[in-house]
């Protein structure tokens, strides 16, 4: 077991004071902070505390042993630690998104190299080999859009910006739909979205919109994602044909593969595969590879399926239909001691509270914000000093059906 320290990811949509809080830093360039990751993903990997004054990445001390790090199966199945653990404070809406499958990802990242496309490049969609399937715990009131609408016909028919498109709708289904929104002419994007904003702008400055309307977070972004040249962004027809999900916290979902989705806003923890790999449809002046996106995309009505949790209870499991990991949300009160074993290596991330934490070989104590990793065939011991809230990712003992 050791102490790490996470990567800090100053995305533009980040918020400048939950994270520094939380991290107990100081943010006085007001910077936004987006994500801080725990992990071993080259775009941010985590330093393990070897002592007082030494540290190391975790990707290097996982290789210098890596079986016993992480274990006979883990490092026979996956080379290397599966998961990627964040906390994301969403202060503007992020990217409409979807992630690729495992061997889309495979497929992907050998045909930009062999296009010579730095891993570094803007129109890079591809950083790395790996599908990126996440579960998402909300820690606050979180909003986000998942998956086209399980009413998507209905909403075709009702709603005035997509009725324009209900040929297309007939014809070729929810694909049809959205291709052929995603290759509009800029210029007809404008002239369609036009109407729309004078329709909704007025209502949205006067707070007479519900946060469960499309016309809310339409209005939102158009104000967030304004471009100078006055070209609306068209992510902004996709928010009239998705989901529109309210978690509260300690809820959580997990999207897969092929699922389009986008956060609003809120905070939350997120568990996913080691992969950075993302496909983006909208709300964003970054790269959209449509071709790409539409290869990738599951175009079916979806109905979201939300797992019940609050935070501060003991004993949670947000199980997830993959086999790379699985996250547990705990709570223990002060003078409680308790053991969790780790079968397989874990990432131990301490919201709150005081505790001391013990396995065979180590001792650590931890009060506030904290993260510990554990190798696999550890017995962690816990007591707590004042409740202490946590959460563990890790890999699932038993492979998902």
């Amino acid at each position: 077991m050791y102490k790490i320290k996470g990567r800090i990811q100053h995305y533009a949509w980040g918020g400048k004071t939950f994270l520094p809080s939380l991290l107990s830093i100081k943010n006085d360039d007001q910077l936004p902070f987006g994500e801080y990751w725990l992990g071993t993903h080259a775009s941010g990997p985590s330093l393990v505390h070897l002592s007082e004054n030494a540290t190391t990445p975790l990707p290097a001390l996982i290789q210098s042993e890596k079986k016993r790090y992480l274990g006979e199966k883990v490092s026979t199945q996956f080379n290397g630690l599966p998961f990627l653990f964040k906390i994301l404070d969403v202060h503007n809406m992020l990217s409409i998104q979807v992630h690729p499958s495992k061997s889309s990802a495979e497929a992907g990242f050998e045909k930009e190299n062999q296009l010579g496309i730095p891993l570094t490049a803007p129109n890079r969609n591809y950083k790395d080999q790996n599908h990126k399937p996440e579960v998402m715990v909300a820690l606050s009131e979180f909003w986000l859009l998942h998956g086209f609408a399980h009413d998507i016909q209905k909403r075709v028919y009702e709603f005035e910006i997509l009725s324009l498109f209900k040929e297309d709708f007939l014809q070729g289904g929810i694909k049809g739909l959205y291709k052929k929104i995603m290759e509009l002419p800029i210029d007809v994007v404008d002239e369609m979205l036009r109407p729309l904003s004078a329709r909704i702008l007025d209502s949205y400055h006067a707070n007479l919109l519900e946060k469960t309307s499309p016309d809310f977070w339409a209005a939102r972004a158009m104000e967030t994602f304004k471009q100078e040249d006055g070209h609306f962004d068209r992510g902004i027809f996709s928010i009239y044909l998705f989901n529109i999900l309210r978690l509260e916290p300690g809820q959580a979902i997990f999207q897969g593969a092929g699922m389009p989705h986008a956060y609003l806003e809120g905070q939350n923890i997120e568990l996913m595969s080691n992969s950075d790999n993302v496909l983006r449809a909208g709300l964003t002046p970054k790269h959209i590879d449509i071709s790409e996106l539409l290869s990738n995309t599951a175009f079916v009505p979806t109905t979201p399926s939300i797992m019940d949790g609050a935070l501060g209870l003991p004993h949670q499991v947000y199980k997830c239909p993959v086999n790379d990991f699985i996250l547990y949300s705990d709570c223990i009160q002060a003078g409680e001691e308790r053991m969790i074993p780790f079968t397989a290596p874990g990432i131990l991330l301490v919201m709150d509270g005081s505790a001391s934490w013990s396995t065979q070989y180590s001792s650590i104590d931890t009060n506030g914000l904290d993260s510990l990793f554990i190798s696999a065939g550890e017995d962690l011991k816990v007591r707590a000093n004042s409740k202490t809230s946590f959460f563990i990712a890790t890999v699932p003992s038993t492979p998902n059906p």
